[in-house]
């Protein structure tokens, strides 16, 4: 029998916090709390400007750094933009596509599809962001929209690169809202996913984690990794208190025991 996937939880820290020496902080203390687990991956994704101070701050701790986002290109005139040449030993990981960077920066999906190809090619891993708005989801829209999304992310890539990817299920009426997905529904969602992952790279599919990402906390986060396809959380909010990031790190990990 084959060895279930890692789990990978991943602590988005937005645009937080605003000093480097709170950002030394909270990069002290979720070092000293959560401790990584065989199967399971941790990654912080910091503000670009304190991914070398958490870098410093995580060495040898077994977390790794992710950006929040970043160009496809590797230099040119984008001005206020992060190439991913620049990321190199400084990030192992890279969001792409959250629905914040679509509703408030314009990214559209052939920019999540170049962006996701690019990551791939200079060795980072994305977690490439998909999900549907409330309105949508009232439409009976979602299927579609999670397909389209998706389609688009994986559009340019012509192999699952070494590192691998994943993908985040992310509803944008969950995020930030205190109103999670229902297990059934992240399920459902994971699923989806999951069969598109199948029809582009076949078995290989399988070792892509797909996390959930939307009002995660300790309290919700055992039974939504207790689904099948579910690997995971990209942790929003909850990433910035080192308790619950800490709690849900040990969820994942007694999930993938269990598997």
């Amino acid at each position: 029998m084959a060895s279930p996937r890692r789990m990978l939880v991943a602590g988005n820290w937005k645009m937080n916090p605003p000093t480097e020496a709170e950002a030394l902080v909270l990069a002290a203390e979720l070092r000293a709390a959560v401790t990584p687990r065989g199967g399971v991956k941790v990654v912080i994704c910091p503000p670009t400007i304190w991914l070398e101070t958490a870098g410093r701050a995580m060495d040898g701790s077994g977390i790794s750094i992710g950006a929040q986002t970043m160009h496809w290109s590797a230099q040119g005139a984008y001005t206020g933009e992060t190439s991913p040449a620049m990321l190199d030993g400084v990030a192992t990981h890279v969001i792409i596509g959250h629905s914040e960077r679509r509703q408030y920066d314009g990214e559209t999906d052939e920019g999540v599809g170049r962006k996701v190809a690019s990551a791939v090619e200079y060795g980072l891993v994305p977690i490439a962001a998909v999900g549907e708005r409330l309105d949508e989801r009232q439409a009976g829209a979602a299927e579609a929209v999670i397909d389209r999304q998706l389609h688009a992310a994986l559009s340019r890539l012509e192999r699952l690169a070494p590192g691998g990817m994943a993908i985040a299920y992310e509803p944008v009426w969950a995020i930030g809202t205190g109103e999670a997905a229902s297990p059934d529904d992240a399920q459902a969602a994971a699923a989806q996913i999951r069969a598109i992952l199948r029809e582009r790279f076949e078995d290989e599919a399988d070792s892509i984690p797909i996390l959930y990402g939307g009002s995660v906390t300790a309290d919700n986060a055992a039974a939504i990794f207790a689904e099948r396809d579910v690997d995971g959380a990209l942790v929003g909010g909850a990433s910035l208190k080192v308790d619950q990031f800490a709690a849900i790190v040990r969820a994942a990990a007694a999930a993938h025991a269990a598997r």
